[in-house]
């Protein structure tokens, strides 16, 4: 049975990759023990943040990859891309230094801290930030769309106004754009309020206005890393999401009460030829 299993766990990454190499687009799952690839990850402990490869499943587009934390923080986080090509499943989100060097390598250069990270999900109760503690488990699925790939995130029994409440991330990636489409939703069809948003540090260039939020600069690192500055994008429907201010570490929305929302996320750096500075970064956000 065990011998079946991995047969199938193989081919799986085996089609994934052909599946997706004419479109531009990828998705990686796997559990650190074996590195094998699979395509769902069903836990009944709510965090696996240490034992999922690359902490969580991951979506890959020509400009970046996206990751949602095998956890309760909900957060979306970066890797930063030349838009040369497709990277996850061949160095998993961390290619070395002297790959980086040679290779004209992404890195992953985006630091999330205690946020949602680029257009992560939370939920709000009216007067604060309500995590996404799953207390009766969460499951993982990556796989591949007509146009591109998704992954899914489901936290299921999130405690929220007396209430238990099953909410689903799914982050979507396409070969014709370089933006990333983020749903949020609650899989029964109760209506909660989400949160979400970009996080900014210190020194960065911060702009929002009705229906966007742009962010540019670089993230803090290592002392033996060098610095480099990365543009983080989310567009929105202000008529979702009515609430808009500026906290001390986000740019964060809230949502009107709805059972299912939608954004778009976007990241660009200077390690690419397009959207290389803050200039053109904002102006991208601003036009399109």
């Amino acid at each position: 049975m065990k011998t079946t299993i991995k047969i199938l766990t193989v081919l799986f990454a085996f089609f994934a990759i052909r599946a997706n190499a004419g479109a531009q687009t990828a998705y990686s799952m796997f559990w650190r023990a074996d590195s094998l690839q699979v395509s769902e990850i069903v836990s009944e402990i709510g965090n696996q943040y240490n034992k999922v490869g690359h902490h969580g499943p991951a979506v890959e587009n020509s400009h970046m990859a996206l990751r949602v934390y095998f956890n309760d923080s909900g957060a979306i986080d970066v890797y930063s891309k030349t838009g040369r090509g497709l990277e996850l499943m061949e160095y998993l989100w961390y290619p070395t230094k002297g790959q980086q060097d040679t290779l004209a390598l992404g890195a992953d250069g985006y630091i999330v801290g205690k946020t949602v990270g680029l257009g992560g999900i939370a939920l709000w109760d009216g007067e604060k930030e309500v995590k996404l503690e799953a207390t009766g488990g969460r499951t993982a699925r990556v796989g591949e769309t007509r146009n591109g790939s998704y992954l899914e995130m489901i936290a299921y029994g999130v405690a929220y106004k007396g209430d238990n409440v099953d909410v689903m991330i799914r982050v979507d990636v396409s070969s014709k754009t370089r933006e990333a489409v983020v749903t949020a939703s609650e899989l029964s069809g109760k209506k909660v309020q989400f949160l979400t948003g970009v996080n900014y540090h210190e020194g960065q260039k911060v702009s929002y206005a009705e229906g966007y939020i742009s962010v540019w600069g670089p993230h803090p690192v290592k002392k033996t890393e060098t610095p480099f500055a990365i543009g983080a994008g989310l567009r929105f429907s202000s008529k979702e999401f009515p609430i808009v201010e500026k906290t001390d570490d986000m740019v964060r929305i809230i949502s009107k009460a709805a059972s299912k929302v939608t954004t778009k996320v976007v990241s660009a750096s200077v390690k690419e030829a397009e959207l290389n500075n803050a200039k053109r970064f904002e102006a991208y956000m601003m036009n399109n």
